[in-house]
């Protein structure tokens, strides 16, 4: 089962760290709209609508991915004070009253959207240009999926933490450790700290600390 919430997460790490490079291409587009703009008077006519579809692809692709690293805005200044068990049963109470039913309903009005939208082969009305828009509106039902899938590992870690009483791990605490071994292991002889970690369980120099994450 942990194998099964950490290719979940790296799913979602691959598809968030993929589409992050939007923010590249929607800087390049920003700055040369403002140079031809100011500098030659001359305005492109696709720069705004170039620029809200990428804006628009960038926030909703990375909303799977931020969920994946426990990453939302939360009001938590109760809440981090909680034990991991009453955590765990506040995020699986407020899962199965909001978050999936605000999902599945985003899934199935955004696939009527995006129907609508590819029939009648809609195009942007903001520019002379109107380029079509139908490709994006595809992205709500799969962001929403996306979502859903997470949102379910993110359910699992809750019954499981519920269970024994631990946060299980994200891949993100994975690669934390990953890399503090091998930080640790440039500073000391790499035997001695596997002996040391084996009977410790926790690195040298470690603290416990984050227990929502597992730590």
């Amino acid at each position: 089962m942990q194998r099964l919430l950490l290719g979940i997460d790296r799913l979602s790490t691959i598809i968030g760290q993929a589409f992050a490079w939007i923010i590249l291409l929607l800087t390049g587009v920003v700055v040369y709209e403002v140079f031809v703009r100011y500098v030659f008077r001359a305005p492109t006519s696709w720069g705004y609508d170039v620029s809200y579809m990428l804006y628009g692809t960038l926030f909703m692709m990375a909303g799977a991915y931020t969920l994946s690293r426990n990453g939302h805005v939360r009001g938590d200044f109760l809440y981090r004070n909680f034990r991991p068990r009453l955590q765990a049963w506040f995020d699986l109470v407020l899962y199965i009253l909001f978050f999936f039913p605000a999902v599945i309903a985003f899934m199935i009005s955004g696939l009527d959207f995006f129907q609508d939208s590819f029939r009648q082969n809609e195009r942007s009305m903001f520019s002379p240009t109107g380029p079509v828009i139908w490709p994006f509106k595809f992205l709500i039902p799969l962001v929403g999926f996306l979502l859903l899938l997470q949102g379910l590992a993110e359910t699992v870690r809750c019954i499981r933490c519920i269970r024994d009483g631990v946060w299980p791990q994200r891949l993100s605490d994975v690669e934390e450790m990953e890399q503090k071994i091998l930080a640790a292991a440039a500073e000391q002889d790499p035997e001695k700290l596997a002996r040391r970690i084996a009977q410790t369980g926790r690195i040298p120099g470690e603290k416990a600390g984050d227990e929502r994450n597992g730590w």
